[in-house]
C-alpha cells in the first residue's frame, strides 16, 4: 500500500481508503460490512471515511464494531458533521452547538477517543464561517479530533477557512470532493488553491458510482445485486450518469484496462491517483474480493499513452465546469 501525506500536515493515509456511504447499515448489515473491513486492514488499507448521516448513524456504529481491537494508533478514521441527525432544529449545519454535540455523538458511536480528520460535510450558509472554524479549533484541542476537513468546498470558501484556521491554531488539510475521470469540476479553481494552500483532495466516486467498473452496459439491465438496483441511495444516485452514450463510452476503457493489465476498477483508482494532489480515493465494496482487488490499483502508474487514451474514450461526457463546484450545499438551512 502507498501511503500519502494529507496536506502539508505530518499525517499519512492510505492512498487507497475504505468509506462506508450507502453500503454499511444500508446495502450490507454488521457480519458482511465486517468482513470488508477486514479485508481492507488485510491489504495495508488503513484509512476509512464515514459520516454521522450515513444509515442514521448505522454506518458509523458498525465501522466501530468492525475496527474494535484494532491497534488505534495504527489507523486514521476520518467522519464528517453537517446533514441532520435528529429531528431538532439544532440537529443540523455547523453550529458551534451541532458540532459540539455531533463530535461526541460519533465518538460513541465509533468507539474511539479521537477521530484523526473532522470534516464538514457541506459548507453551512446559515452560520458565520468564525463560529464553524472556532468550534472546530476547540474540538482540535479538546483532542476529539487531531486535523480538520471538509467536503465540496469552492476554492473562495477553502481560501477563507484555510486563513482563519491559521489564526485560529489548527490545521485545515483536506478536502473531501467527487471526483473521477468523468468528474473533474475540481480541476480548474479547488486544486490549484489547495496546492497553493497545502491542502490534499480525499477523494469519493472514483468510479463514477460504479459507471467506471464497466459492469453496465449500454442496453442491458444492470446486474442483480449491483448498486443501481438497491432501493436505497445508490440507485438514486447512479442514475444521475447511467445512460447508455456513457455506458457505450466507458466501454472503450476497457482494451485500455486490458493493456495496462488492471481491472476496469482498478483502472478508474489509478486514474484518480494520478493527480499530485490527491491523497486518497475512497473506496466502497460490498464483496472482500472487491476491496482486496481495488487495493491493487494504490501504487500503479498509467502511462501518458493510457492517460490520453482514457481522455479520449471519454471526451464527450467528461464534466469539467468549475462553477459546479458546490452545487450540492444547500443554500439554507435545512430546517
Amino acid at each position: 500500500m502507498e501511503f500519502r501525506h494529507l496536506g502539508n500536515s505530518g499525517l499519512k493515509v492510505s492512498a487507497v481508503s475504505y468509506g462506508n456511504w450507502i453500503t454499511h447499515g444500508s446495502q450490507l448489515e454488521a457480519e458482511q460490512a465486517a468482513s470488508c473491513v477486514r479485508a481492507a486492514l488485510d491489504v495495508g488499507i488503513t484509512t476509512f471515511d464515514t459520516a454521522d448521516v450515513y444509515a442514521n448513524g448505522r454506518a458509523e456504529s458498525i465501522l466501530g464494531d468492525a475496527l474494535a481491537g484494532e491497534r488505534r494508533d495504527g489507523l486514521e478514521i476520518l467522519t464528517k458533521v453537517y446533514f441532520p441527525t435528529g429531528p431538532g432544529a439544532n440537529d443540523t449545519g455547523l453550529s458551534r452547538k451541532h458540532i459540539h454535540e455531533a463530535i461526541n455523538a460519533s465518538l460513541r458511536r465509533l468507539k474511539t477517543d479521537y477521530v484523526d480528520v473532522y470534516q464538514a460535510h457541506r459548507y453551512d450558509y446559515a452560520t458565520p464561517l468564525t463560529e464553524t472554524m472556532q468550534a472546530f479549533a476547540d474540538v482540535v484541542r479538546a483532542g476529539k479530533a487531531l486535523y480538520i476537513g471538509v467536503s465540496e468546498w469552492t476554492a473562495e470558501q477553502l481560501r477563507e477557512a484555510h486563513a482563519l484556521a491559521g489564526d485560529l491554531g489548527f490545521s485545515l488539510v483536506s478536502n473531501q470532493p467527487r471526483y473521477n475521470a468523468l468528474y473533474r469540476i475540481i480541476e480548474a479553481d479547488v486544486v490549484p488553491t489547495c496546492q497553493e494552500l497545502g491542502i490534499s483532495q480525499v477523494v469519493f466516486s472514483p468510479m463514477e458510482q460504479g459507471i467506471l467498473s464497466g459492469k453496465y452496459r449500454p442496453g442491458e439491465p444492470p446486474p442483480q445485486g449491483s448498486r443501481a438496483t438497491h432501493a436505497s441511495e445508490g440507485a438514486r444516485f447512479i442514475q444521475r450518469v447511467m445512460r447508455d452514450d456513457v455506458l457505450a463510452g466507458v466501454q472503450q476503457l476497457v482494451p485500455i484496462a486490458d493493456a495496462e493489465n488492471l481491472t476496469m476498477p482498478q483502472l478508474a483508482l489509478a486514474w484518480v491517483l494520478q493527480n499530485d494532489n490527491v491523497a486518497s480515493a475512497i473506496t466502497g465494496g460490498s464483496r472482500p474480493e472487491q476491496v482486496t482487488s481495488n487495493a491493487a490499483a494504490a501504487d500503479r502508474k498509467l502511462s501518458p499513452e493510457t492517460m490520453a487514451g482514457i481522455d479520449a474514450a471519454l471526451h464527450s461526457f467528461i464534466e469539467t465546469d468549475g462553477a459546479m463546484v458546490g452545487a450540492t450545499t444547500p443554500k439554507r438551512r435545512l430546517r
